[in-house]
């Protein structure tokens, strides 16, 4: 028999990841999927079907395993003591109950988690959050949220902490799917880049090729992608005034834009910065495996309490 490994599991509004995990965080397997449009009628399904893929995946590479855990995170309010997804605007789900149908599905041990705390759980263990002590890891993609590590500690408020993309930016923007208007998700999300550009431009493309359009000199992809860095500065100067934090890891599908987001946004942070301590602004070092890396953290983390618990 090889390696015990977690199932690592992260639900995004666009795509699921997924990876099967060892105790060394090696990555035995993995796949990525489309997440399904009704995934909240059943997501332990959805979930066991993408283990069950994994393993076939772990049988294909001559890599025998053994599940001892499972870890599955996901955006929104999260209540990570009683395992339920509380609410998701872009999954369009309330009080999900999601860890014990995923437990009983797999029989193996599982966590339930944020997809963005994971995140920075990772980046603070494996990747560019190594050795911080106050830290914002935002993560732009289908929507925005933020996770915040503070005198080393990770804050969760209940479940209720890191939504970031709500704060509003503009009260007169556009109107977000949480029903306030100018939410900094409705302005600088991936998909808020795509459909301002559509509006500039009557085009629809993907915010990556909006974003290599704004680094070659389109003037209307520029105008966007300005406009988006300027609502995301507003954002950090905004959370670093109130946390005090140093350090911004930048995570998600816009921060694959590299430099094109990171120096433009780097310089409007410096401009609107007063009193406050300067921020270092770098890029996630794990990309879009942030989350499902954070959640083989939080169910390694659970499987060695439990072994350390049995042995004692």
């Amino acid at each position: 028999m090889g390696p015990d490994v977690v199932a690592a599991i992260d639900v995004g509004g666009t795509r699921v990841k997924a990876a099967l995990v060892d105790g060394s965080f090696k990555v035995v397997a993995h796949a990525t999927t489309l997440t399904p449009s009704d995934i909240a009628a059943d997501i332990a399904t959805v979930v066991q079907e993408t283990v069950a893929r994994l393993l076939v995946g772990a049988e294909e590479l001559r890599v025998p395993v053994r599940l001892v855990g499972a870890g599955v995170v996901v955006p929104g309010l999260v209540d990570e003591v009683l395992g339920v997804a509380l609410y998701s605007v872009n999954l369009n789900w309330r009080d999900l109950p999601v860890r014990d149908p995923v437990a009983a599905r797999l029989g193996v041990p599982t966590v339930l988690g944020h997809d963005v705390r994971a995140g920075l759980l990772a980046e603070a263990r494996l990747g560019a959050a190594r050795g911080a002590r106050h830290a914002l890891f935002m993560a732009l993609g289908t929507g925005i949220a933020g996770a915040l590590m503070l005198d080393g500690n990770a804050i969760s408020a209940d479940g209720w902490a890191g939504e970031l993309g709500h704060l509003v930016i503009d009260p007169s923007g556009p109107l977000c799917r949480c029903g306030t208007r100018g939410c900094l998700e409705a302005v600088a999300s991936a998909v808020a880049v795509e459909r301002a550009y559509a509006h500039r431009t009557g085009r629809r493309l993907e915010a990556e090729h909006i974003a290599a359009r704004a680094r070659s000199g389109d003037s209307e992809a520029s105008a966007v992608w300005v406009e988006a860095i300027s609502a995301l500065a507003q954002a950090i100067v905004a959370t670093v005034t109130i946390t005090g934090v140093d350090l911004i890891v930048v995570g998600g599908g816009l921060a694959e834009s590299g430099e094109t987001l990171l120096a433009p946004l780097r310089a409007d942070v410096t401009r609107r910065l007063t009193f406050q301590r300067p921020p270092r602004v770098e890029k996630a070092a794990l990309g879009d495996r942030a989350g499902s890396l954070g959640a083989a953290c939080l169910v390694w983390d659970a499987v060695n309490a439990a072994a350390r618990k049995g042995i004692g």
